[in-house]
């Protein structure tokens, strides 16, 4: 059984599940089917195939798809999209990246100061009082 996505959404191996027919993600979008074909042609969006050669879309692809139709309506061509969305996944690939790297760092910090607190015990430990002779 796959896992939920933490925030009561379906299951995260569900999301991308090909399971929505064209006529079907096009409703769930809100534009037309042959809309889906074209972005398809230019790229956008790569729906599997069924057995039969017919699309099928993840919610996922919908949740792509509905990201696509924003930037359209927010003036954007079709080419301008593409390189939003190329730029975006590229920032989320960096910031995944960045994250790994921070992690590492800051286990080698730990254990940086590990070993530091090894080298800094005392080699005698007793203790010394130091009092002043009254005159």
């Amino acid at each position: 059984m796959s896992s939920a996505d933490g925030f009561g959404n379906e299951p995260v191996a569900d999301h991308h599940r090909a399971v929505f027919v064209i006529s079907v993600a096009a409703e769930l979008t809100g534009c037309h089917p042959q809309t889906l074909r074209i972005y398809e042609r230019k790229g956008l969006v790569v729906p599997r195939r069924a057995d039969g050669g017919g699309r099928r879309y993840s919610a996922a692809d919908i949740a792509y798809l509905k990201r696509i139709q924003g930037l359209t309506a927010e003036g954007l061509t079709l080419e301008g999209v593409k390189r939003v969305l190329a730029l975006e996944a590229q920032v989320a690939r960096l910031q995944a990246q960045l994250e790994s790297v921070q992690v590492a760092a800051e286990e080698a910090v730990r254990d940086a100061h590990r070993e530091h607190r090894r080298d800094l015990v005392p080699l005698n430990q007793e203790v010394t009082l130091y009092q002043r002779r009254r005159r």
